[in-house]
């Protein structure tokens, strides 16, 4: 689980600020002489004070006459829309500019937990803190993740069996994919979990069965839910026992 800063821990103001978008070091001195940050009620004038970076700061550090962002060890879960992409390589829209422009400056930066392609929507967890990034992505978390599918045409009957086996091999690849668990709900729409995370791997597994996905939307990873009320291009901040529950 991603752990808050210890209460001992340190920064200076404007390194802590600058870290987290809201300027450079320079115009966080000029928003503390102009008496526009204020810590417990009280202004802070001194840029190079060294501020405790508690789990309770974003309560207490008002920055322009608003509370201060989430400091590092920022977890977000977020929906995404279909057509925009994970990657900053891709035209068009990217998922980072859902997010608050502020937060696009943050050292250490918010990185995607995995992709999700163009044309998939659903549950991506976003985060600043490298040590959980690579905790759930690592092969030995076995962290599952729930896909709903639709279908192109009526499935066949055997897939859930194929896919289970952990024989199936796609095209291109020379080690077979571990078990799939099919829950099919009607003749063209099935729920898909699977713990490994290869490139278009569900569109290729129902490829290699002979059909063709229209639509893939992941609503699960691990036993965090996408919530029902959080609408596309929404986020919200997970708290610690959200993100245990990616985990369980």
């Amino acid at each position: 689980m991603s752990k808050a800063p210890t209460k001992s821990a340190t920064l200076r103001l404007d390194r802590l600020l600058a870290n987290m978008g809201y300027g450079s070091r320079r115009e966080i001195a000029g928003l503390a002489q102009a008496g526009r940050i204020v810590f417990d009620g009280q202004r802070l004038r001194e840029a190079d004070q060294r501020i405790a970076v508690t789990p309770d700061l974003s309560g207490r550090l008002w920055v322009d006459g608003e509370v201060l962002d989430p400091p590092p060890g920022l977890a977000l879960l977020l929906h995404k829309p279909l057509g925009v992409t994970c990657s900053h390589r891709e035209a068009g829209p990217i998922v980072y500019g859902l997010l608050p422009p502020r937060w696009r400056r943050r050292e250490p930066a918010i990185s995607t937990v995995g992709r999700l392609d163009k044309e998939t929507s659903g549950l991506l967890l976003l985060t600043d803190d490298g040590a959980l990034l690579h905790r759930i992505i690592a092969p030995k978390a076995n962290v599952a993740k729930r896909y709903q599918v639709t279908l192109d045409r009526p499935l066949r009957g055997d897939e859930g069996a194929i896919f289970a086996s952990g024989t199936l091999m796609l095209d291109g690849e020379n080690r077979p994919l571990l078990p799939v668990a099919l829950d099919v709900q009607d003749t063209t729409r099935a729920a898909i979990t699977l713990t490994e995370g290869r490139y278009h791997q569900v569109r290729r597994m129902f490829a290699a069965v002979g059909n063709h996905v229209t639509a893939l939307h992941r609503d699960r990873v691990g036993a965090l839910d996408l919530p029902a009320d959080l609408a596309p291009g929404s986020y919200r901040i997970l708290s610690e026992p959200e993100i245990a529950r990616v985990f369980a």
